[in-house]
């Protein structure tokens, strides 16, 4: 058990608490990317409301791990990585492929969907310029940045997101009875997968593991802060489970019965035409915006939270001590892989996507949600975590919900690849 200095109270009054939300709002925006965006305006076109509640589920279940990463931390003072490292080497061994896998494919696909919003609204410049103009801004500002800077950015980003599209729902005039009805589970007959994929796919990735680290660098270092946690969680996933629904909504109300399809992020972008077509150009705008601000932050969010888990990994591996003297950001482990998911994945910017690189990619991505359900369940019942702090039973459900889940969209995945 590590032994944390108790540096800080936390606030007790509901204003002062939610001022400090931020770290959970970062982890389920950096989470919800182009390819999510496209499910839920797709899940609307063809089926229309009937899939609400898995984007409903999808927050509730993608809550329960943040909850779980934030209170491993604050209870033990150990972060994910020390957590995984205590399982066995096989477990830090793992996360340390897959993120030189991860970050060199990732920066590539996540600086081109910047790069398609941006040359949509400036095609001025080729779509391989914006993608390195977008790497390079989240380069910059990472490498002179800190923590307090990138979470504002991304607040303001955040709103963006949710002005745009849930204007942009709210102008469609929804059907709320519809709505309302989409909420009762129910899954028509050979759709089974896009509700899964829906609901495993709602503000999730490799960066919730990040939480830990950036709940540390907001200063939150003591379990006086678990509520604080909760809230910040709770607050982060409402908001991602609106702004998903207002998706749904407009793919509902805009294309169901249309017999338009809508395919890959491309699909976005004729959506954004035909928007301006209906109403007006600065509609097209509006939509476009939201598209890249939902693209940026999770560019933005990788770019300062996964070199943290690096750098953490780094420091376990050399078998060094925490200093909790050290600006993390300012390491070299950490801009080492800052470095590594800006410059070298601008190759496949150009020379496209090898195969079995992508084969790798795509096998050790399927396996990292079901990894990080699986440790969490494993770490918080076991008595690394003091009782009071460990899993009660509606949280050890939620995780073996998240399992199941996670592995059966882990096999479809496999099969697809292979």
């Amino acid at each position: 058990m590590t032994v944390e200095l108790h540096t800080n109270e936390a606030p007790t009054r509901l204003r002062s608490r939610l001022s400090k939300v931020g770290p959970g709002l970062m982890t389920a925006a950096t989470g919800v990317g182009a390819g999510d965006l496209v499910a839920a305006l797709v899940a609307g076109a063809t089926l229309g409301m009937t899939f609400a509640w898995a984007i409903v589920v999808g927050a509730i279940l993608k809550y329960y791990l943040n909850e779980g990463v934030g209170r491993w931390q604050l209870s033990t003072g150990q972060t994910i990585l020390e957590g995984w490292n205590s399982m066995g080497k096989w477990a830090t061994s793992y996360f340390g492929v897959y993120s030189v896998l991860w970050g060199f494919v990732f920066g590539a696909a996540v600086s081109s969907s910047c790069a398609l919003a941006m040359h949509a609204l400036f095609p001025q410049l080729p779509l391989w310029a914006w993608a390195i103009i977008h790497a390079l801004i989240g380069f910059l500002l990472v490498w002179n940045g800190r923590y307090a800077l990138v979470e504002k950015l991304m607040t303001v980003f955040v709103g963006i997101m949710f002005v745009t599209v849930v204007g942009t729902a709210i102008l469609l005039s929804p059907n709320l009875t519809a709505l309302a009805g989409g909420m009762v589970p129910k899954v028509p007959e050979g759709s089974l997968m896009n509700a899964l994929a829906l609901i495993g796919g709602v503000g999730g990735s490799i960066t919730m593991a990040s939480y830990g680290y950036w709940i540390r660098e907001k200063g939150w270092n003591h379990r006086s802060w678990i509520s604080i946690m909760r809230l910040d969680s709770a607050v982060a996933y409402i908001v991602t489970a609106i702004f998903t629904l207002s998706l749904l909504v407009v793919g509902a109300e805009f294309l169901f019965g249309t017999g338009i399809t809508l395919s890959g992020e491309q699909g976005l972008i004729q959506l954004s035409s035909m928007l301006g077509e209906r109403f007006n150009e600065p509609m097209r705008w509006l939509f476009l915006i939201g598209f890249w601000a939902a693209s940026f932050t999770s560019l933005l969010g990788v770019w300062n939270g996964v070199p943290y888990l690096f750098a953490d990994f780094v420091r376990i591996m050399k078998k060094e001590a925490k200093n909790p003297g050290v600006v993390v950001e300012k390491t070299k482990p950490y801009r080492a892989y800052l470095i590594w998911l800006t410059f070298p994945s601008m190759l496949l910017l150009f020379i496209g996507k090898p195969v079995g690189l992508i084969m790798a990619y795509g096998a050790l991505g399927a396996l990292f949600m079901p990894f990080l359900a699986l440790s969490l369940l494993w770490l918080l019942n076991s008595k690394r975590v003091e009782k009071q702090y460990r899993n009660p039973l509606w949280n050890n459900i939620m995780l073996a919900v998240c399992i199941l889940l996670f592995i059966v969209l882990m096999v479809n995945e496999l099969l697809n690849i292979f």
